[in-house]
């Protein structure tokens, strides 16, 4: 197995915590993203809703997919957490999610959790696509 590790100059710094933003097996073309919040620089939230959160992870996402050398098109599988019961955001979300994906049409996973990394993140969204 050969992989490369993609980090982003756009995103956070993962490496105080033993992470790649995304990772690509060069053999089989596959790129497995990071789960994706909103954290700039410092590890700190800039939304402080479940909807400009998940627009902020999003945006992470696809910078992540496009260092890779990949795409939204090219997204599989996507699994998004939200700090709570998922059903309470989902008419907020489902909106922002599926303008987000266009006709990509990826596997989805939703899954309302009592936590992530850090008390202020209310949205996790990780993915794996392929390469273009």
């Amino acid at each position: 197995m050969a992989k490369k590790l993609i980090n982003p100059a756009a995103l956070y710094d993962g490496t105080p915590f033993g992470m790649s933003q995304a990772t690509v097996e060069t053999e089989s073309g596959l790129v497995f993203i990071s789960g994706q919040v909103d954290w700039n620089h410092q590890y700190q939230t800039t939304e402080q809703t479940v909807e400009g959160q998940l627009r902020k992870a999003l945006d992470n996402l696809r910078i992540a997919l496009e260092e890779a050398g990949s795409s939204v098109e090219q997204l599989l599988q996507v699994r998004v957490y939200i700090r709570g019961e998922l059903g309470e955001y989902l008419h907020e979300v489902a909106p922002i999610f599926s303008s987000f994906l266009g006709a990509s049409r990826p596997a989805v996973t939703g899954i309302g959790v009592a936590s992530l990394a850090s008390p202020e993140i209310l949205v996790e969204v990780e993915a794996i696509a392929s390469l273009k």
